[in-house]
């Protein structure tokens, strides 16, 4: 069916192609054609006007012989083109149908998928459903991800014995929770991540029916850390748990996007992540990762999509946070202000975002680096009067106008 399908598109192609070729040559020829008559009448006409005396003899036998000239050049003009016209035509063809075949043939042979067959749509789901259901499981995917897992952080010398102690009274009280949420959080820092992975969830198992949402979201990440990003059936069975018990839970919808695009699903993937990206704030830590790829998970889901603008924070952002732990608010804030520096830096900005980014850069006590941004700022407007004057109002508010 795809042959016969492809070669009638060529046939139909190719039948407009020479079709249109034809109608050059035909106009050619009945332009020449034209010729032949315009001559033709003006030979009567000559005759005409030498009968009514308005020619002389002499001058009227001068314009015969001059149009007879030029009717005899034209008629074989006209007698060339028809003689010629079917080979002309033919080979016209040829090339058309040949370069169309050819054209065909070698986009298809480098883009497409020769000696496969057709495939439709239920038969692929299912077998991308085949694939993701005999995918690898946690501790095979751990093995392979081992090596290359980040090392493990320098610790006091007395520490790994400490480890074994806790390792031990973990062993003989199995369901202790203090010492399981100890033992989870040592393990990663010692780089023994499928040993946190399972003292998490030996926690879950101590908790029953207390575990909460948080503990479900951290036994997804250790379990999805240790086997180098890869969601694994067992992580995907905690992602699903954790979204039946919280729906709207953000890190359970940016693992189950991330399922989708490991599993060839980028249509599920897609407005998962999109509604994540677009609803998050800046310093969320999967923002980033999202920025970084959902531009290609949209592409291959058939989407053409721009993710929205790195914004700096708001006055009312920043009053905020002053609520919030002072790390925890550094942190925010921080992360919106790299974010706006990196996209000016990248896509440039009005020079509201330019003044904004100098008065966040002094609040964060950047003075040095404001005073760069400031400086910068006016090269971009420099010729520009309004935008300097809110450059200069930022810079005088900041304090580091000249």
């Amino acid at each position: 069916m795809f042959w016969v399908l492809a070669c009638l598109i060529i046939a139909g192609v190719a039948a407009v192609m020479v079709r249109a070729s034809m109608r050059t040559h035909l106009n050619k020829t009945d332009g020449a054609a034209s010729d032949v008559q315009v001559y033709r009448d003006q030979l009567n006409e000559v005759a005409r006007d030498a009968a009514r005396g308005v020619l002389a003899e002499a001058e009227a036998e001068a314009v015969r012989l001059e149009v007879s000239r030029r009717l005899l050049d034209a008629d074989q003009r006209a007698q060339a083109r028809d003689e010629h016209a079917p080979g002309n035509r033919r080979l016209a063809a040829g090339i058309i149908i040949a370069t169309l075949l050819a054209g065909g043939v070698g986009i298809y042979l480098t883009q497409g998928a020769p000696g496969k067959p057709g495939l439709p749509m239920n038969s692929r789901l299912a077998a991308l459903e085949a694939v993701a259901q005999n995918r690898p499981d946690q501790i095979e995917a751990e093995t392979i991800a081992a090596p290359n897992l980040p090392s493990p952080e320098a610790v006091a010398e007395g520490f790994p014995e400490l480890m074994d102690r806790l390792r031990a009274a973990v062993k003989e009280r199995p369901a202790d929770i203090q010492g399981l949420t100890l033992l989870v959080r040592n393990e990663a820092r010692l780089g023994n991540f499928a040993a946190a992975r399972r003292a998490q969830e030996q926690l879950l198992a101590a908790k029953g029916a207390e575990v909460t949402a948080s503990d479900l979201a951290a036994m997804i990440e250790i379990m999805v850390f240790s086997a180098g990003g890869y969601v694994s059936p067992e992580a995907e069975e905690h992602v699903l748990r954790l979204l039946a018990r919280d729906p709207g839970n953000r890190t359970g919808r940016y693992f189950l996007g991330l399922l989708n695009v490991q599993v060839g699903r980028p249509d599920l993937a897609f407005p998962i992540w999109r509604d994540l990206l677009e609803t998050s704030k800046e310093n969320e830590p999967w923002v980033p990762v999202l920025r970084a790829g959902i531009v290609d998970v949209a592409a291959r889901a058939g989407v053409t999509y721009e993710p929205p603008a790195i914004r700096g924070p708001t006055a009312a952002e920043i009053e905020a946070a002053e609520d919030m732990e002072a790390e925890d608010r550094d942190a925010m804030i921080r992360g919106m202000v790299e974010g706006l520096a990196a996209r000016l830096a990248q896509e440039g900005g009005g020079p509201e975002e330019w003044a904004q980014l100098v008065r966040s850069l002094v609040v964060l006590g950047e003075e040095q680096r404001a005073r760069n941004v400031y400086a910068e700022a006016k090269k971009v407007f420099g010729n520009d009067a309004s935008a300097m004057a809110i450059i200069r109002d930022a810079g005088a508010r900041s304090g580091i106008a000249e």
